[in-house]
């Protein structure tokens, strides 16, 4: 089992960033594949990101793909979401989230753990 905390949510004005981390407990932080989903007010909770156990791969919902990247350190039980170029748009809180082997990285339903989440709003 493994438990996430995040955080580096904020306020910040559109077109500016925000490096979110999400620190997991635990000594198999390497075996579990992670994910960033977001959840906005009266909406469904999207995929936003996610990467293999080793970081090999990685998956880019298409509204982030140029400006937010996804990183980990296996030696800090860290995965970060670094976000550029931010939109008012991408208001949301977000939230970090693991799993063994996801059959599906876009669907929450493929991650039996996550964090708490946290606030990233953008004004214009």
């Amino acid at each position: 089992q493994v438990q996430l905390v995040e955080s580096g949510g904020g306020l910040v004005q559109a077109g500016g960033s925000l490096r979110l981390s999400c620190a997991a407990s635990g000594r198999t932080f390497s075996s579990y594949a992670m994910g960033w989903f977001r959840q906005a007010p009266g909406k469904e909770r999207e995929f936003v990101t996610g990467q293999t156990r080793s970081g090999g791969y990685t998956y880019y919902t298409d509204s982030v793909k140029g400006r937010f990247t996804i990183s980990r350190a296996n030696d800090e039980n860290t995965v970060y979401l670094q976000m550029n170029s931010l939109k008012p748009e991408d208001t949301a809180i977000y939230y970090c989230a693991a799993a063994p082997y996801p059959s599906e990285y876009r669907t929450p339903l493929s991650y039996p753990y996550w964090g708490q989440g946290t606030q990233v709003t953008v004004s214009s």
